[in-house]
């Protein structure tokens, strides 16, 4: 499929289901095993909580003529809990779109993905390599202008696990508008704003987001800051009963020492009742700098105050390396939240795998002690 070679990365990850310009056919097939000692389970790693996903995935992109493509995403996913008796099968169209390009030009309407570098607030992530929410709607990225690439979005609904739901209950969904620029030496500035019209009783919501990264001799630089505002009545924004409006700061710097990558990060949420995290599952480990243990705002908990340390080693003679790191998201009243995780990521031949432990005290601020230990590994063609 001869693709549109002018886009730049993000670009062809809003296209491209598969984030490459040169693939036709691409997939993924694995395992993922969790052993889990969570608070509710008695004092040993009971059974009751195990885990076991097997996946396998397949997409397709081609090319139809005169401009016009499409894409496809299937998986099939087989999930056991328990006593491995509590089955789970099912398959679904993860992507399925069109594609039509015309210059400088690509649009790309379906069933899509959106990533979390340009979409931070509606973002797509994936669970054992299958997406845990897709988009339907229409993107239409440009890049006329010299280093800046334009994106306009218009959603109107996602889908996940649980099945299809409407933008704030309407078909008028939701407009994304972003710019990505990269003029400056070694940075990048993106600004993402996002707006949902009223629906009856259920009111409008806005949300602005700016990124800038840089890099400074051998430091890797970064400030994010974000801004929801919903008003009465949009459930899908609000937490609780209030409307104030929730902002949020965070920056990062992150620099290698020899073999060893570390990267810090400090982040602020006001008590706002506008949640941070409309789309994506992230979590306490996602790699937005904001959205450090999931973007949830907490105002029953008031403010909070989030410091995050990523490590990791790389081994010699491609043995893979070894990670960890330590998150602390302390609020205004309640338990501090604590995390912290150390792992071992390798790859054999076209394999790659991981064996991670995860400890987490006091999740939502409340008292609990939460610990996993999981083994995943992945063919990827």
């Amino acid at each position: 499929m001869k693709k549109i070679l002018f886009l730049s990365a993000i670009s062809a990850q809003l296209i491209y289901a598969s984030g490459n310009s040169n693939a036709d056919f691409w997939g993924k097939i694995g395992f993922r095993y969790d052993a889990q000692k969570l608070d509710t389970s008695a004092n040993s790693w009971g059974k009751e909580d195990n885990k076991v996903k097997a996946i396998a995935i397949l997409g397709v992109e081609k090319e139809l003529g005169f401009g016009f493509g499409f894409g496809a995403e299937l998986a099939e996913v087989y999930a056991f809990e328990g006593d491995m008796s509590k089955k789970d099968e099912r398959a679904e169209l993860s992507q399925f779109y069109i594609t039509y390009k015309n210059g400088n030009t690509a649009v790309k309407a379906g069933r899509q993905t959106l990533p979390i570098e340009i979409s931070p607030w509606a973002w797509s992530d994936r669970t054992a390599g299958v997406v845990n929410r897709a988009y339907n709607g229409v993107t239409v990225v440009n890049t006329d202008l010299a280093n800046t690439t334009l994106i306009g979005a218009w959603i109107a609904s996602f889908t996940d696990t649980t099945g299809s739901v409407k933008i704030n209950g309407s078909n008028k969904g939701l407009f994304m508008l972003a710019v990505e620029n990269r003029a400056l030496k070694d940075t990048t500035l993106r600004t993402s704003l996002y707006y949902i019209p009223k629906n009856g009783s259920k009111g409008k919501a806005f949300s602005a987001w700016t990124t800038a990264e840089t890099k400074i001799n051998s430091v890797n630089l970064g400030l994010e800051l974000a801004y929801v505002k919903a008003d009465k009545g949009n459930k899908q924004i609000l937490v609780g009963s209030k409307t104030k409006a929730t902002f949020a700061a965070a920056a990062y710097a992150q620099s290698d020492f020899g073999a060893l990558n570390a990267k810090l990060t400090l982040a602020y949420i006001n008590n706002g009742n506008a949640t941070l995290n409309l789309g994506g599952t992230g979590g306490f480990w996602t790699d937005t700098y904001i959205n450090c243990f999931g973007g949830e705002v907490r105002p029953k908990y008031g403010k909070q105050k989030i410091a995050k340390l990523d490590l990791n080693y790389k081994l010699p003679k491609d043995l893979g390396s070894i990670y960890g790191g330590i998150s602390v998201d302390k609020p205004t009243t309640g338990k501090t939240a604590l995390g912290a995780r150390v792992g071992y990521k390798f790859k054999i031949s076209e394999i790659t795998a991981k064996i991670e432990y995860r400890y987490l005290k006091n999740k939502d601020f409340t008292t609990r002690k939460d610990q996993r230990i999981r083994v995943e590994g992945y063919y990827k063609f």
